[in-house]
């Protein structure tokens, strides 16, 4: 969802020339086309011939060319990609947790991050300081959630 939180796309989104505001029609499909095929997206690289609506071509040598697996040694660290979108988004639902309408939570949740996240750095081990900033471990579900591959649920 982050990225797409209508209150703050549309305070930026402006036509160039009149400065209208993002269209309500616009933002539903915007809103719409986020989270499109996501689930054929996540598993493109896996079990794309049992899962993909549209078939691979023939010719479409997909793995043989994706340079990342043979590259050497970087098969391993091609999973931290997902990763990384796990954390993100899971550290993101702490701010969708505290309130997006509430300044007040938005503000303290972000100084809470500040002060693990960006202060503790490397200081510490990565998962030791993600479980201090949510005070959990991670999460996929706000990833989940946010392809639309999970229903969205009332937030406080």
């Amino acid at each position: 969802m982050y990225g797409f939180v209508k209150d703050t796309l549309v305070s930026i989104a402006k036509h160039y020339q009149t400065g209208e505001s993002l269209p309500e029609e616009v933002y539903l499909k915007l809103l719409a086309a986020r989270t499109f095929r996501a689930g054929s997206l996540s598993l493109r690289q896996r079990v794309s011939r049992k899962t993909q609506v549209i078939p691979p071509l023939p010719e479409d040598r997909f793995l043989c060319g994706f340079n990342h697996i043979f590259a050497g040694g970087y098969a391993a660290g091609y999973y931290s990609y997902k990763w990384a979108e796990v954390l993100s988004a899971d550290a993101f639902s702490a701010f969708e947790d505290a309130g997006l309408n509430d300044s007040k939570a938005v503000k303290e949740t972000g100084h809470k991050f500040r002060e693990t996240v960006l202060a503790l750095g490397g200081g510490k081990a990565p998962l030791e300081v993600f479980v201090v900033f949510r005070g959990r471990e991670p999460s996929p579900e706000a990833l989940l959630r946010h392809n639309g591959l999970l229903p969205v649920t009332a937030r406080t």
